[in-house]
This record gives structure tokens, C-alpha cells and sequence, in this order.
């Protein structure tokens, strides 16, 4: 078993403040593979006090734009140098198949170090004409402290979501990594250390949301929270910045349709509906979990999906051939039972999965790739988060209809269309409420593109130029220049 028994604060590994430990299983196995140091609100405190005397007293925020950008770009080099041994630490921690982790997502990390390092010799102010008499300019500073809470399904891309731009904009970070998926962030701070980012710049104490994540959340010294998660914390982790006033971005959960019109391809729809909701194991916020097929292909689209569902190869996650991995915890593996349940109880129909693979060691998380039919709006698999592997389909023939049903939900963070008409894909993206719309594609996420959801789906943009807006602040600088002195006292 791995042991972390230090957090990284202030360039260092240093002791917590107690013995506490959690353990983080493998969800291939269920059995622990990795025992972690809990972090309390001590621990926390010392993280924010080396950042803050970091962005105080410390070089980064005001070395040359370009020397941050060559550290950020050496990270990134250190992700691809070492993208295999963080591919299997991801994979091993949170189950998701190595084919993703290894073939997609971790080399895709670097590219967001790359992307901000370029960003970071582009943060300007303007001048602004007032009169002849002022010369009024704008600065665009950093915040300062940001305490950055992770998610478990995809840590080092969520951390590179916040590290990257917080870095490039001149603030130091502390991360709270989710105490189920906290060993690839531990990890990457040795990348840390070894790109020269200077001490106290970036701080690690992994724990547990209402103890840890709710001292970072309220800490005098933190100017911004970045939240990824569930809704209902992210609500509370609001509430606790709110106290002291700070910036707050959050990137909560997600219903998102997926919609299929009768003129595309019927293969390839259902070859991008199943990597809507199938790739991560079904855990992605974005998971294309409505599926609203229109009524002159529904019955043969669904026959297709239920064929091709069934033909996923769902097996240990480091087997490269595997095809979909295990759920990251138990707890969450219980969830997806309980609303999977819940469905056929309301009387959806089970077209295929719906439970864990026969021959599946009964300690592990895996669960099969769900597809419910006769699915009703109100059904609570229709209208709450599931965060696994489950795709309600719903029959749609009018276009009103549709969207009245595809904005149905609470949430708001990515919707799917999949047409040859361009009149009618335009037209339909302006009228779903979604942060994110893609077209005859889905799952598509850059770093140069922001990303965000409407609604209770959260506020605030990552990646692109506009995330900088939430790491920076504006500063006006007015100064007189005017040759005659103006005594506004005089008599």
C-alpha cells in the first residue's frame, strides 16, 4: 500500500497537524491500495499562510509575465515526460479505463500548462479617454490566495482547469483534492517542485469537504474559491465564501440532453451518444444523460444503442482494451443503484445493464452501461444527476416540444444536437439553456474554449481568455495632467 502521510506545504513535505488517515480502495478491487493524511483546519490554515506570504512577500506575482510563462511551460513538459506513471496513478485511483486516462487525458494536461503560459504575457490593461486633463489608465492585477476544491473523477485535468490560469495570472493556490481521489495530486506536486515554481506558490492538503474544504472555504486570507463538484456543495461552499466576501466560481452538475434528429447518420449518432454517456464510466458532468430521439427512427435507434451498449467491454481499467472502467467509490456506486432502482420502481423500462457485470469481484464498483426507455420528465431519473453510466431515452416529433423538455431540468451545462440542417442546429442552440452546445459532436472540451454551465449548473467560465476575468482583478489609475491648478475651496 502507498503511504502519504505529509502534505505539501510551502515547497515542502511537512507533517499534519494530527495521525489521521483515510484510505483511498482501488475500484477495480475495492480494496485500498493508498493510505492518505487527513488534512484538518490547522493544516489548512498553514497551506493558506504560506500562500498568502508567498503572494505577499514572495517573487511570483511580480516576476516578468515571460519567466512565469517558462515555468508553466516546463510543467507542462514534466506532465507528457512523466504521462504514463500519472495515466496509472488516475487510473488505479479513480477506475477510469487507462485508455482514456493514458491515451487522452493526461498528455491533453499539458496543453493547458502550454496554452496559459502563452496567456500569461498577454494580460494587459487599456487607456481610457476621459479628457485632456486626465490620463486614466487599467492595471490587471492578481487576486491573490485561491483555495482550489477538486472533484474524484478527473483530478489533474480539474486541477490544470485552476492551476493553470491562477498560476499564468500571478496567484499562489492551495488545493483540496477529494479525500476518495487524492494520490495523482499529491504525486504531482513533485512536477511542482521540479518546474521551480517557487515555494508556498502551490499548497496540497487533501481531506474531507465539511472539515478541510469548508476552513478553505471560510479562511480570512482566501480571495478566491474554485469549486468543482456536486450542486448541492457547491451551494454551500457559496454560502461559507459569501461570509467573507470572496470571488467564487463554481462548475456543478449537469442533466444534459442529447438530441437525434432524424436526418443524421444513425450509426454515428449512436456511436456519439454512447461516448456521451459512456466514456469515464458515465462520470463526467457534462454526460449526456437525456437522450431524445425523433419519432421516425426511435424504435431503430434504440434497438441499435441496446445492441451496441451491450457489446461494451467492461473490465479492469488498466487492461488497455477495456472499454469502460469501475465507478471511483462505494458510495457512489450505492447511488447509481438506488436511482437506477428507483427508475424501474417508477416504471421506466430496464433495456439492458442496470447492475454490476456478473463475473465482477463483488468488492469492486464496476457497473454496466444503462439504457431506460419509457422514461416519463418526472421520473427522478430524468431530472436528477446520476454521475454514472445511465441514459434515459426519451420519443420527441415536435420541435417546441423538445426544447420545452430538454430545458426541463434544473441544470444547465451542456446540451448535444445531432442534424445535417444548419438553419435548424442554430436555431435550436440559441434556445437550449446550456453553457455548452456541440453539434453532430459531443464531450468536446480546449483549453482555449470557456467552459461553464447556466442555471444550477454554476457561474463563472474555465478555460479560455475568460477565465483569466476570475484570476485577475481590474485596477483604474487616474492622473492628473492638467498644467492649472483648480481650487475647489476658493471664494
Amino acid at each position: 500500500m502507498k503511504i502519504y502521510d505529509q502534505f505539501f506545504i510551502d515547497g515542502e513535505w511537512v507533517e499534519p497537524s494530527t495521525g489521521d488517515r483515510f484510505e483511498s480502495p482501488n475500484p477495480a478491487t475495492g480494496q485500498p491500495w493508498a493510505s492518505v493524511a487527513e488534512g484538518r483546519a490547522e493544516d489548512i490554515d498553514r497551506a493558506v499562510q504560506s500562500a498568502h506570504n508567498a503572494f505577499e512577500n514572495g517573487p511570483w506575482h511580480i516576476m516578468p509575465a515571460s519567466q512565469r510563462s517558462e515555468i508553466l511551460r516546463r510543467l507542462g513538459d514534466l506532465v507528457l515526460k512523466h504521462s504514463d506513471h500519472l495515466a496509472k496513478l488516475e487510473t488505479t485511483d479513480n477506475g477510469k479505463a487507462i485508455r482514456e486516462t493514458g491515451g487522452v487525458e493526461i498528455p491533453a494536461i499539458a496543453k493547458w500548462y502550454y496554452y496559459f503560459a502563452g496567456l500569461a504575457e498577454t494580460i494587459e490593461g487599456r487607456t481610457i479617454p476621459v479628457n485632456n486633463d486626465l490620463h486614466v489608465h487599467t492595471v490587471r492585477e492578481p487576486v491573490g490566495v485561491c483555495g482550489c476544491i477538486l472533484p474524484w473523477n478527473s483530478p489533474l485535468l480539474m486541477a490544470a482547469f485552476k492551476l493553470a490560469p491562477a498560476l499564468a495570472a500571478g496567484n499562489t493556490v492551495v488545493f483540496k483534492p477529494s479525500e476518495n481521489t487524492s494520490v495523482s495530486i499529491l504525486e504531482f506536486a513533485n512536477l511542482i517542485q521540479e518546474a521551480g515554481i517557487p515555494p508556498g506558490v502551490v499548497n496540497i492538503v487533501p481531506g474531507y469537504g465539511p472539515v478541510a474544504g469548508k476552513a478553505l472555504a471560510q479562511h480570512p486570507l482566501v480571495d478566491k474559491i474554485a469549486f468543482t463538484g456536486g450542486t448541492e456543495t457547491g451551494k454551500q461552499i457559496a454560502h461559507y465564501a459569501a461570509d467573507g466576501v470572496k470571488r467564487v466560481s463554481l462548475e456543478l452538475g449537469g442533466k444534459s440532453p442529447n438530441i437525434v434528429f432524424d436526418d443524421y447518420d444513425l450509426e454515428e449518432a449512436v456511436v456519439g451518444v454512447m461516448s456521451g454517456i459512456f466514456v469515464a464510466a458515465g462520470q463526467t458532468c457534462v454526460a449526456g444523460s437525456r437522450l431524445f430521439v425523433h419519432d421516425k427512427i426511435y424504435d431503430e435507434f434504440l434497438d441499435l444503442l441496446v445492441k451496441r451498449t451491450r457489446q461494451i467491454r467492461v473490465d479492469n481499467p488498466m487492461d488497455p482494451t477495456t472499454q469502460m472502467g469501475a465507478q471511483t467509490c462505494q458510495s457512489q456506486l450505492n447511488k447509481i443503484k438506488e436511482l437506477v432502482q428507483s427508475g424501474i420502481d417508477e416504471g421506466a423500462d430496464l433495456m439492458t445493464g442496470g447492475k454490476p457485470p456478473q463475473d465482477a469481484d463483488p468488492s469492486s464498483y464496476f457497473f454496466l452501461p444503462t439504457v431506460f426507455s419509457g422514461v416519463q420528465t418526472n421520473m427522478r431519473i430524468a431530472q436528477e444527476e446520476i454521475f454514472g453510466p445511465v441514459v434515459s431515452v426519451f420519443r420527441f416529433s415536435e420541435e417546441d416540444e423538445l426544447v420545452e423538455k430538454a430545458n426541463g431540468v434544473k441544470y444547465g451545462l451542456a446540451a448535444g444536437l445531432w442534424t445535417r440542417d444548419v438553419k435548424r442546429a442554430l436555431r435550436l442552440s440559441r434556445r437550449l439553456k446550456a453553457g455548452s452546445v456541440w453539434i453532430n459532436c459531443y464531450r468536446k472540451i480546449n483549453w482555449a474554449v470557456p467552459f461553464g454551465g447556466f442555471k444550477m449548473s454554476g457561474y463563472g467560465r474555465e478555460n479560455g481568455q475568460e477565465v483569466l476575468d476570475l484570476f485577475t482583478q481590474t485596477k483604474s489609475v487616474w492622473i492628473d495632467i492638467s498644467e492649472d491648478y483648480i481650487d475647489p475651496y476658493a471664494t
